[in-house]
Parts: C-alpha cells; structure tokens; sequence
C-alpha cells in the first residue's frame, strides 16, 4: 500500500516543493512505495524559480508540479494521508484542516531559502543548500520500514529525523 506524505508551507513555493520534489525522486530511486504531494494554506500560485532549478539540477522531474492549496487534500476523493509534514514555522502554528485517517504529523522546519541574502547567486545557494538538507532528511524517512510501523513507533522516528 502506497505512503502517501503531504508536506505543507505557508504558500507552497519553495520549501515545499523541494520537499515533495525530494521525497518523490528518492522513493522512485530506492523502490519505495512513496508518493509526496506539497500544498499550502496560502498558496502563492507560482512555484519560485529558483526551486525549479535546484530540483532540476539534481535531476529531479518537476513536470506538472504548481502552487496548490491544502484544501484540495481535505475532500472526497483526495488521496489519504500517512504523514503530514510542515517545513515552514508560519504553517506549523496554523491551525490546519482535518486530515481523513488521522495521519502522523511532525513539523522539519528550514530557513526560507527565498530570503537568502546575497542576490541570485546567494539564493541559488541557499535553495540548493536547503534542497540538500530536505533531501537528506527525506532518505531517512525512506529507511524506515514504513509498513510495518505504528503510529506512535512512526511519530517517535519523525521526531528523531527532525532533531538531525
């Protein structure tokens, strides 16, 4: 059965993104049944460039990705989450919407890579050091053995990643 992971930010263009980007790229490498989404309780409606690009110089397939917001995972027929995973400070202390299967929920919180000083080439870094840690994290979680965990062996085991 697949793990499905909605990772959240505020306005799901950057950190998110590289998130989902992330996670999906690595599932597909070591043959895990993962599958990440990113969406956001303000989306902005555009992804940020410079995410774009960190993704697709790591190889990462980007087609078809967009801003979204996190109410397209709250109704009929969304995909039911296992995990939910919020990267940004702003949309870890919002109250978020009732997730269907009361999925775990552990917040991995990054700089926003967009703030990054220092011009295009400063963010171009930044994003690509924040896609770098993302990913790290992100193999982690594909370590685990996902199917066979409980709730709370899970919970304990995100809240590990995100203290690394």
């Amino acid at each position: 059965m697949t793990t499905n992971v909605l990772i959240l930010c505020t306005h799901n263009s950057a950190r998110s993104v590289l998130s989902e980007g992330m996670l999906n790229h690595l599932a597909r490498q070591f043959g895990r049944d993962v599958r990440a989404y990113s969406a956001g309780s303000s989306p902005s409606g555009r992804i940020n460039p410079f995410a774009i690009e960190a993704l697709g110089n790591a190889g990462v397939d980007v087609s078809g990705y967009r801003s979204k917001s996190w109410d397209e995972f709250t109704g009929d027929g969304a995909p039911e989450m296992h995990i939910v995973i919020t990267v940004c400070d702003s949309a870890a202390a919002e109250e978020c919407p009732y997730w269907p299967g009361g999925p775990v929920k552990v917040h991995w919180g990054y700089a926003d890579p967009s703030n990054a000083p220092g011009g295009d080439e400063g963010k171009r870094q930044a994003f690509e050091l924040t896609r770098q840690a993302i990913g790290y994290r992100m193999m982690q979680l594909l370590m685990l053995p996902l199917d066979s965990m409980s709730n709370a062996e899970l919970q304990e085991h995100l809240e590990r990643i995100s203290k690394s």
